[in-house]
């Protein structure tokens, strides 16, 4: 796990550069230097500590490289490829040198990989298949400039912000796909690849990866030969994340299956175990469930208290890590939680991706049964009128707030439906929002492709999911929150075989009625106390509301309230104050999320784009 940095026909201020990287690697730096390009690397060094340092050079090749590869020992094997260390850089590189881009098909791992090439003159640049490592550029004119985050891309190049992306990230909650909130700056995409000539800084991408084609081949029909495969697969992809290592590996210990099985595999090949439990001020606790895994697997248990004491002094510096306008309210959890853990480890287990693979969500119920992303004009006019009489809910979890969202869902048309059935931040208030900076519509565009399909309508919603919320949202959050305390996370359900092998499952065997994760649940009675396995997701329970109407409400205000508030060019300013003094007819929960949105954008112009 490292920060990656470089340029083309752009000197870097490597102090700043540096600065702004630091907590992604200190434990090494390095600059390398030919000609008009330039590599900088920071390492947060895990494996192969002595012989892993980069830049690392091999004939004609030079690498930096952010991430891990898992199965790289393997990959050496399957090709007969010998190196001088242990080091999955090593290996990268000398399978790049035999295969070529080809290589990427046998990568099992996490990665942003950037190798510059003497022969042809240009830098291959590559991510790995879900996006769990960031790579963001910036092209203008012959220059080209790349970075792990986009305070130090920004930071380095002063970009302009592009105002229909904000208009987009109001809607959306996010910056989909390659979009960024600057001009001239994007996102190398999950599963893409591309060449930067080093003459005129231009650039070429393709598409290596792409989960839509594991949607497309048919899954085990068998329930038995099903359950096998997936714990076939989850044994081998906690095994591999635990070996490759040489520091010690832990894993984080909720009350929901996800992480419990995890937790029960990862113990059978380490036993004594380090696992961690957190626990919140104000929300459910989850550490009497997970003391019944820790105890079940004689696990070296420890339980985080966390309070909030420090928020309002914290929420700044928490926002401004993203570099970007960040609506996730459960990224202050992580952040504390990253912290917590830090102190005992450098590398930790999680359970990303296995709602989005296995169908974990809630809201996958109803598509399960019926796809709201082609219905008829009578459902969506019957809907609307149901909206108006159904009352307004204040409890997040109740059922008359998942009918409410229901009859939402099913009035929205176009990529609303998406936006509805997800992030749902303004849904209902669109009409409080400018349209004076034009707003760009992205998710549309993939949603429009998904209609051209036989998929399933659980199907559609999960590959959008995948696609949209898990890099645009779930895994920059756990990147940020995590490195910046210099703190690596493994997620063995994004592994390889797992993205490869899942999708293709039938439908019944992530829904099945009203319960979400059928199969997974399934296997969880193999390994997890009875309790556990029938737990609805939680999550990290964020006591949002409380939040914006006690902690952060000074801060809220403060920022929102302000003539110069940033919010007041992309939201209606008389909507926003009406907003703050609950003069607006909505949820106390639609309520906070809006007002946090807002306020994220406002943080992010003060302190990423204004630097104050």
């Amino acid at each position: 796990m490292c920060g990656i940095a470089g340029s083309v026909n752009f000197k870097l201020d490597i102090p700043r550069l540096t600065r702004d990287l630091w907590h992604r690697g200190p434990d090494e730096q390095a600059t390398f230097t030919e000609g008009n390009l330039q590599l900088h690397h920071h390492r947060l060094a895990i494996l192969d500590i002595a012989s892993g340092k980069q830049p690392m050079h091999l004939e004609h090749l030079t690498i930096i490289f952010n991430g891990e590869i898992y199965n790289h020992q393997e990959v050496r094997t399957r090709h007969g490829l010998r190196g001088h260390t242990h080091s999955d850089t090593e290996t990268i590189l000398l399978a790049y040198l035999k295969l070529g881009p080809a290589c990427l098909q046998d990568f099992d791992g996490m990665f942003a990989i950037v190798i510059y090439d003497r022969k042809e003159n240009r830098l291959f640049i590559a991510r790995d298949r879900a996006g769990k490592k960031p790579f963001y550029y910036y092209r203008s004119g012959d220059q080209f400039v790349f970075a792990s985050e986009l305070n130090a891309l920004q930071s380095q190049v002063h970009s302009r912000i592009d105002e229909q992306q904000i208009g987009q990230f109001l809607r959306y909650g996010a910056f989909p796909g390659a979009s960024t909130p600057y001009c001239d700056m994007s996102e190398l995409l999950p599963g893409q690849y591309g060449y930067v000539n080093l003459a005129d800084a231009s650039v070429t991408l393709h598409r290596w990866w792409n989960i839509a084609d594991a949607y497309g081949r048919p899954g085990t029909i068998d329930e038995v030969a099903a359950l096998d495969k997936v714990d076939s697969i989850l044994q081998q992809a906690v095994k591999s994340r635990l070996e490759s290592s040489d520091l010690e590996v832990g894993s984080f210990l909720s009350g929901g299956i996800d992480s419990g099985l995890v937790t029960a595999i990862a113990s059978r090949y380490k036993p004594g175990l380090k696992t961690f439990t957190v626990s919140f001020t104000g929300s459910y606790d989850e550490a009497p469930l997970a003391r019944l895994v820790a105890a079940k697997y004689k696990t070296d248990h420890t339980e985080l208290r966390i309070s909030f004491d420090e928020l309002q002094n914290d929420i700044e510096k928490i926002l401004a890590n993203y570099g970007e306008p960040f609506y996730d309210d459960s990224a202050i959890p992580s952040y504390y939680v990253s912290r917590e853990a830090r102190k005992y480890l450098t590398v930790i287990l999680n359970g990303d991706g296995s709602d989005e693979l296995f169908g974990g969500y809630r809201r996958y119920v109803p598509f399960a049964k019926y796809d709201f992303f082609s219905k008829p004009a009578l459902l969506t006019a019957l809907a609307s009128l149901c909206k108006k009489v159904i009352p307004v809910s204040h409890e997040k979890q109740s059922r008359l707030n998942y009918l409410y969202r229901l009859a939402d869902l099913a009035s929205q048309k176009g990529t609303d439906v998406y936006y509805s059935s997800t992030t749902d931040i303004f849904s209902g208030f669109y009409r409080y929002l400018s349209a004076g900076a034009g707003i760009k519509d992205e998710t549309g565009e993939k949603l429009a492709a998904l209609k051209q399909t036989s998929l399933s309508g659980l199907q559609k919603l999960m590959l959008m999911d995948f696609t949209s919320i898990l890099p645009d949202i779930l895994l920059v959050k756990m990147d940020i929150a995590t490195m910046a305390s210099s703190l690596e996370g493994r997620s063995p359900f994004l592994a390889k075989d797992m993205m490869e092998y899942v999708p293709g499952l039938p439908d019944h065997y992530k829904i099945r009625g009203t319960t979400t994760k059928y199969l997974l649940r399934k296997l969880a009675v193999k390994y997890l106390p009875g309790e556990l396995v029938q737990q609805p997701k939680r999550g990290f329970e964020v006591p949002l509301k409380q939040w914006v109407d006690k902690e952060l409400k000074e801060i809220i205000f403060d920022y929102l309230g302000a003539a110069d508030s940033y919010a007041n060019q992309f939201v209606d300013p008389v909507f926003i104050r009406r907003l703050l003094n609950r003069e607006i007819k909505v949820s106390d929960e639609k309520r906070a999320k809006m007002l946090y949105t807002l306020f994220a954008l406002d943080v992010w112009h003060k302190k990423c784009y204004l630097g104050n």
